[in-house]
């Protein structure tokens, strides 16, 4: 194997784990995100985990943050909160992805 062979693998691992790290933050984030909905629509401890869990399972089904964005507005709206406009979701989601990836880094 020559070093360019090397380069090579050792390129193609640091990219196959920094797309692993990008996953889970993404993930974490919409956790934190689907949790902080589900205080908005009033949900119990239980229902929270499972609204959680549904956030971040629509963004498993369609990848892109757009899913993730159109189902917590939705469920806002249908829940009579018109205080929070799609711009809050998209701050809030800004914050979490932050958040979110710190705590991915930091746990590596």
């Amino acid at each position: 194997m020559t070093t360019f062979d090397d380069r090579a693998q050792a390129f193609e691992a640091k990219f196959a784990h920094d797309l692993d790290l990008r996953f889970q933050a993404r993930a974490r984030c919409n956790k934190l995100l689907g949790q902080w909905a589900a205080d908005i629509l009033g949900l119990d401890a239980a229902q929270s985990e499972k609204y959680a869990a549904e956030v971040v399972s629509a963004d498993l089904h369609h990848p892109g943050h757009d899913d993730v964005l159109n189902k917590i507005t939705s469920d806002i709206a249908a829940h009579k909160h018109s205080q929070f406009t799609a711009e809050d979701v998209k701050k809030q989601m800004a914050e979490f992805l932050r958040q979110a990836s710190e705590e991915v880094l930091e746990a590596t």
